[in-house]
């Protein structure tokens, strides 16, 4: 049997630093803490030579101390999305609760994210697909869709 790999989830972006704050907060991650010595990475990137205007051609978050879970690497790319995802993320905000308090859960935790600049697309109701207990469609802040189930 083969060893389970470690694996990042990698999204394009337009604004990598804003794309990967939206998704520190939407996960509970936090921002990849720059290399040792560096206190900041403005420090290391200047200390590295990169210039100014390349400084937000790329961003990462981590689980938070002591957490599971992939590193989410956000790369700057020249063009926008133009179709619907192929892969997407499914947030589980309503684990362990069923009928009305999950969908109350869901709406709780969409209220937040439209906060953090999501955009709510539309919302799947109980049993509108065989085996589903509801869910909703957002999308983050640069259109990738995602989902809260």
């Amino acid at each position: 049997m083969s060893a389970v790999r470690e694996f990042q989830v990698t999204f394009d972006a337009h604004d990598p630093d804003r794309l990967a704050r939206f998704w520190a907060e939407a996960l509970g991650y936090r921002l990849e803490p720059p290399p040792a010595p560096f206190a900041s990475w403005d420090q290391a990137l200047e200390a590295w030579g990169v210039p100014p205007a390349a400084r937000n051609s790329k961003s990462a978050i981590v689980p938070p101390e002591g957490g599971a879970g992939p590193r989410v690497f956000f790369q700057q790319v020249p063009e926008a999305k133009t179709a619907k995802n192929r892969v997407h993320l499914d947030l589980r905000a309503a684990q362990g609760l069923e009928g009305e308090a999950a969908l109350e859960a869901l709406e709780t935790e969409c209220t937040r994210l439209v906060g953090l600049g999501a955009v709510r697309v539309r919302r799947s109701e109980p049993g509108a697909e065989p085996g589903s207990d509801g869910y909703l469609v957002m999308t983050d802040p640069e259109g990738n869709e995602f989902c809260l189930d």
